[in-house]
């Protein structure tokens, strides 16, 4: 998304800086790091920091000037990069992962539950059967940059309804099929996690998606099923979904950040 547009208070009127120049001045701090993951640029002290300054920007402009149900910028299908690049996990280590994928995803479910009056479970199939919603979006990672793909999926809210939040639901955590740290020492699960709240959720280009580029998902992408919060950086697009759990806080999930990079330092709000 563009830069966000001039607030005015009282009688002043001023520009506040985007997430993006946030971003990209804390990147050009960092000119000696090396941007091959997201890993790195968590233990840099600087960037954490730009991180959180740039969420307070981000989440207060946000509510202030365009308010939650904005869209993101749609493009054309010449936009639409020839290769969309492919960030962070690759390919799941996970044993289970590489049986679903050597089956082609065949056996793979999505299950829908906690805080909801019908807890769900839906094959590809049957995800695929559902209404669809197709949309060409920018993704820009944290890393500084950016692709633009062509996106196929169900929305989130449809799978939502279906389900029924009860009403002390706050929050839709994305459980994920890659352990980040490997396989769990001591009990503790290091499988990546994102969540949202329930505007974002609700928000109608939120998608489970299935397909990238007119084809399903490459394993690099996320296969076989991603979310995509165009609103939000590309940390909270979670690969690899295996679940979604409704929730009233994080308190007893992980570090109660809300996500892997947040329990690692990152900010949960991560809107552009």
């Amino acid at each position: 998304m563009n830069a966000a547009k001039p607030i005015v208070s009282g009688h002043a009127r001023t520009r506040t800086p985007s997430r993006r120049t946030a971003l990209r001045t804390a990147l050009a701090s960092l000119g000696t790091l090396s941007l091959a993951g997201c890993d790195k640029l968590s233990n840099n002290e600087g960037f954490v920091n730009v991180l959180k300054s740039a969420e307070r920007l981000s989440h207060g402009a946000h509510r202030i000037v365009a308010g939650r149900k904005a869209m993101a910028q749609e493009f054309s299908q010449a936009d639409v990069a020839a290769h969309f690049k492919g960030n962070g996990t690759l390919v799941p280590a996970d044993p289970e992962y590489h049986v679903a994928m050597q089956n082609g995803f065949k056996d793979w479910a999505l299950e829908v539950g906690g805080l909801v009056d019908k807890p769900l479970s839906f094959s590809l199939a049957e995800l695929r059967a559902m209404p669809s919603r197709t949309q060409i979006t920018r993704h820009d990672c944290v890393e500084g940059w950016s692709s633009i793909g062509k996106w196929k999926g169900v929305q989130l809210a449809h799978l939502l309804q279906m389900a029924q939040p009860k009403p002390n639901a706050k929050f839709v955590v994305f459980r994920c099929a890659d352990s980040m740290d490997g396989p769990p020492v001591g009990g503790r699960d290091s499988r990546y996690y994102e969540s949202v709240d329930l505007d974002d959720a609700y928000h109608v280009q939120t998608l489970i998606a299935y397909d990238l580029n007119d084809k399903p998902l490459p394993v690099n992408n996320g296969a076989p099923l991603r979310v995509r919060i165009e609103r939000q950086l590309g940390y909270k697009h979670a690969k690899y979904v295996t679940k979604i759990e409704l929730v009233e806080s994080f308190a007893d999930i992980r570090d109660g950040k809300g996500g892997y990079w947040e329990d690692n330092g990152y900010e949960w709000y991560a809107g552009i």
